[in-house]
């Protein structure tokens, strides 16, 4: 079993260097920097309740997973062997024919990855979880359940995935408005053209939800070259028509990746224009996504782990530091401002996937910050050091690798 210890509370987090700069002492009141003053080496290290010493270690925002499904993994049990067709519609059946019997979703084994994003760093995620006809809306039920056993440590929005399709199952886009109803932050969508067959209707069904709620669309979008950039000229004209400019996010979309360079840079301008962002894994042998590009367009970009240790695939360990080496390679990043934004992806420019104004080591931020022994930001990318200390809204969550949640 588990042991778990209870969270020290941070009043003061001393000699911390955010993002390598000089070193500082981070006040925190109501789980938010209060803040931010020059360290003083003469003022001792006498121990007060609430005041950590950071050792003069780097520090880093937490570490936001922009694109998780915490519902789907089998971590925490026997080793599942992969199994299924290696297609997007062989792992849908492949899942569909094995999860009961490995009790997915479970509170258990989704609580179990939440714990290893907490001990690898990660505060914050938007985590796609399963609504469909055999599940209907537990999923988000258990996801919500697991969340609450860590008290906070983790904030989360949550997308209701239809990972099954949308308009090939009757119902299940009135489970996807149930569940925005409910309190679900945003609505899914998965390949509208190769899985339903039929983009115009899926979008159609999932905007007008998004309308009528109030919520925000995460479409995943595997499709490639010329029938993905379709689809999201179709999302970018929906956004448009219905004022949804900052609510639409396309998950993979690694048509943008693999287009030629002239409609690329068409596309790429016409999504900074609608406001609608992107999501990516890091996946190794797709088209990188041009990263810069994007960035330059603004459309934000943001990095997650995908699903870990599931039945669509064994691998996955729950650090996003370590896939922020991942993108950065890549995005053949070298120099170390490309390094930089690599870490901002992974961090504070990923504020508004969790539904945040700010999340950096600035005043009125939450106070969610991890602490890594290296020399520099750059540093800390390629190497994606062990995390020495873990706060999330202002509370010690994990030490050296030790949990506390």
């Amino acid at each position: 079993m588990t042991t778990v210890r209870t969270p020290e509370t941070v009043t003061v987090l001393r000699d911390v260097r955010p993002w390598g700069g000089e070193p500082v002492d981070l006040h925190v009141a109501d789980g938010r920097i209060a803040a931010v003053t020059p360290h003083d080496p003469a003022a001792g290290t006498v121990p007060e309740d609430g005041v950590v010493d950071g050792r003069g270690l780097l520090a880093l925002p937490g570490l936001v997973n922009a694109h998780a499904h915490v519902d789907k993994s089998w971590w925490g049990r026997p080793w599942v062997s992969y199994g299924g067709e290696a297609t997007t519609q062989g792992r849908i059946a492949h899942e569909r024919a094995h999860r009961d019997e490995l009790g997915i979703p479970g509170v258990d084994v989704t609580l179990t990855v939440l714990r290893e994003f907490v001990r690898h760093g990660t505060t914050a995620i938007r985590t796609h979880v399963d609504v469909d006809l055999g599940l209907g809306l537990r999923g988000i039920e258990v996801v919500r359940e697991a969340l609450a056993a860590l008290d906070g440590a983790v904030h989360a929005e949550i997308v209701a995935f239809p990972q099954d399709g949308v308009l090939r199952r009757p119902g299940v886009l009135d489970l996807l408005d149930a569940a925005a109803a409910a309190g679900a932050e945003h609505v899914g969508g998965l390949d509208p053209a190769s899985i339903d067959r039929d983009p115009v209707g899926q979008l159609d069904g999932l905007f007008a939800i998004a309308e009528r709620r109030g919520v925000g669309i995460d479409v995943h979008l595997h499709d490639g070259g010329d029938l993905g950039a379709f689809q999201v000229e179709l999302m970018i004209d929906r956004t448009l028509r219905a004022g949804l400019q900052g609510k639409v996010n396309v998950a993979h979309g690694f048509a943008v990746g693999d287009v030629p360079a002239s409609r690329q840079a068409d596309l790429v301008a016409a999504m900074g224009e609608a406001g609608i962002t992107m999501t990516t894994v890091a996946p190794i042998g797709a088209a990188p996504l041009p990263v810069h590009a994007l960035r330059a367009a603004g459309v934000a970009v943001g990095l997650g782990t995908d699903g870990i240790r599931d039945l669509w695939s064994p691998y996955g360990t729950g650090d996003l530091l370590a896939l922020t080496t991942q993108l950065a390679r890549l995005s053949r990043f070298r120099y170390d401002e490309e390094l930089v934004t690599a870490a901002r992806v992974a961090t504070s420019d990923a504020a508004r996937f969790v539904g945040r104004d700010v999340h950096d080591l600035v005043v009125g931020a939450p106070a969610d910050v991890v602490l890594v022994d290296a020399e520099n930001v750059p540093d800390a990318v390629v190497r994606a050091p062990r995390r020495a200390l873990v706060v999330a809204g202002g509370r010690v969550v994990a030490r050296d690798g030790d949990v506390l949640v």
